[in-house]
C-alpha cells in the first residue's frame, strides 16, 4: 500500500492530526494497535482534560465540538493553589474579555469518541484497527512499516502519535529525555457534599499533591499523587474506606466525598525527544512531549502540535510542494519546540519545589505564592496562559 501519510497511533491526537487533513485529498492510514470497538466506544479511565480557550476553538475548527454533549463539559471558572496548611494561597480568574471561564474540563473518553467519530467515515481516512507496527524501514528515501497484519505501507509522511513510551520513536532512532517522579497518581470521580464553585483547586500538601476538578451535578474529578507503596495501600482500600480516606486528605474542605466511578492509576512520567523530526518523520502529541499533569499543559499542547504541523502541510500542499519536505519538518519542529521546551522544563522546576518537603523548600514555595498573588502583572500573564491566550495552554490541575 503506497499513501500519502501514516499516522500511528489512534489516541486523541493522532485522530485529530487526521481529522484536520480529511479535506484536502490525501491518502491517509491511521495504524491503532485497539480493536475497532474500543475506538468506537472508549471506556472510561478516569482522565478528565482541561481544554483551554485556544483548545476549543481548535476543537470547534475540526469540527469535534460539536459531537460532545453540554453533559460532557464541565465548566472551569477559576483556579486555586494551596501550599503546606496554609490556607493563603494564588487565586486565578479569567482576564480575556468577554470570558466566564479559564476554559472547559471533558473527560478523555468523551473526547476520543468524539475524534474517532469525526474521522471514522471521511473517505482519505483509512482506519487499520487492531494492527501494531513491527518495523520502519526506507525504501527509495520513502519510510515503510511493516505491519503486524502481515501487509506493509509506505508514505510520503509518518506521524508517530503512539503515546509518551513511543515505540516508533524509538523504532526511528530518536532518543528522549524520561523523567521518571517515582510517583503514581489516582484519578477518579467522587460526590462533593459541599459545593465546589466551579474551582479547580492545586494542593501541594506535605507528603502529598492533592487536586481537584470541579465537574456537574456536585461531582468533582479527583486526583492524588503518592509514592508508589502508599499508593497501593490506598487502592486496596474498601469504597467506604476510601471515601473516608478521601475526605481525610483533603481535610474535610469539601465534606462527606462519595466515590461515583471506578479508580485508575497511571504512573508519573515526564518525555521530551531530542528531535520532534526527522526524515519524512514527525512526532506529535505525547510522543514529542508528555508533560507532568500539574500544570495542565498535555493534551493542550497536543492539539497545538497537530495545528502547527497540520497547517505547515496544508501550505506546502497548496504551494505545490512538498508535505514533508526538511525544510518543513524543520519549522514545525522549531514552532512547537519554541512552543514547549520553556513549559516543560519550567514544570519540572514546580513539580521539584512544590513536592520537597524540607524545610526551606516549604519556607520559598508559600514566598513565592504569597508573592505571586500579590503581583497583579504575575496573575494576569497566569490567567492568560491558563485560558490558552498569547498561544499558551495551561491549566493548573489535570488528570491527563
Amino acid at each position: 500500500m503506497n499513501v500519502d501519510i501514516v499516522v500511528v497511533g489512534a489516541g486523541p491526537a493522532g485522530l485529530c492530526f487526521a481529522k484536520a487533513l480529511a479535506d484536502t485529498g490525501l491518502s491517509i492510514v491511521v495504524v491503532e494497535q485497539q480493536p475497532l470497538a474500543s475506538l468506537r466506544e472508549p471506556a472510561f479511565d478516569g482522565r478528565e482534560i482541561a481544554l483551554t480557550q485556544r483548545s476549543t476553538r481548535i476543537l470547534r475548527e475540526l469540527g469535534l465540538w460539536e459531537r460532545l454533549g453540554p453533559a460532557d463539559m464541565s465548566p472551569l471558572r477559576s483556579a486555586r493553589v494551596l501550599n503546606g496548611r496554609s490556607q493563603r494561597g494564588l487565586s486565578v480568574v479569567p482576564t480575556g474579555s468577554g470570558d466566564t471561564e479559564l476554559g472547559f474540563l471533558v473527560p478523555n473518553d468523551r473526547i476520543r469518541r468524539a475524534a474517532f467519530a469525526g474521522v471514522e467515515h471521511e473517505p482519505h481516512i483509512t482506519l487499520a484497527a487492531d494492527t501494531v507496527v513491527k518495523g520502519i524501514s526506507f525504501e527509495n528515501d520513502l519510510p515503510r512499516l511493516q505491519l503486524s497484519n502481515g501487509a506493509s505501507v509506505s508514505a510520503r509522511l509518518v506521524i508517530a502519535a503512539d503515546s509518551r513510551f513511543s515505540q516508533l520513536r524509538r523504532d526511528a532512532g530518536i532518543a528522549a529525555d524520561m523523567h521518571d517522579f517515582g510517583k503514581s497518581m489516582l484519578v477518579c470521580r467522587m460526590a462533593l457534599e459541599q459545593p465546589h464553585g466551579d474551582e479547580a483547586l492545586e494542593w501541594f500538601d506535605h507528603g502529598q499533591t492533592l487536586a481537584l476538578l470541579p465537574l456537574r451535578d456536585g461531582q468533582a474529578s479527583v486526583v492524588l499523587t503518592l509514592p508508589g507503596q502508599t499508593m497501593k495501600t490506598v487502592m486496596a482500600m474498601d469504597e467506604d474506606s476510601f471515601n473516608r480516606e478521601m475526605r481525610r486528605r483533603f481535610d474535610g474542605r469539601f465534606g462527606q466525598m462519595s466515590l461515583t466511578s471506578t479508580r485508575h492509576v497511571y504512573p508519573l512520567v515526564a518525555v521530551y525527544a531530542h528531535r520532534f523530526v526527522g526524515p519524512r518523520f514527525a512526532l506529535i502529541g505525547d510522543a514529542a512531549v508528555g508533560m507532568h499533569p500539574v500544570t495542565a499543559h498535555g493534551f493542550n499542547l497536543g492539539l497545538q502540535s497537530v495545528e502547527t504541523l497540520a497547517r505547515e502541510v496544508r501550505q506546502a500542499l497548496s504551494a505545490g510542494q512538498d508535505i514533508a519536505s526538511p525544510a518543513l519538518l524543520q519549522r514545525y519542529q522549531r514552532q512547537h519546540r519554541l512552543a514547549t521546551r520553556p513549559l516543560y522544563l519550567a514544570t519540572l522546576a514546580i513539580v521539584k519545589l512544590y513536592t520537597d518537603d524540607r524545610l526551606p523548600a516549604r519556607l520559598v514555595r508559600t514566598a513565592l505564592l504569597q508573592a505571586s498573588q500579590a503581583a497583579p502583572p504575575f496573575r494576569l500573564t497566569l490567567a492568560r496562559m491558563l485560558s490558552g491566550g498569547r498561544g499558551r495552554s495551561a491549566l493548573p490541575a489535570t488528570s491527563t
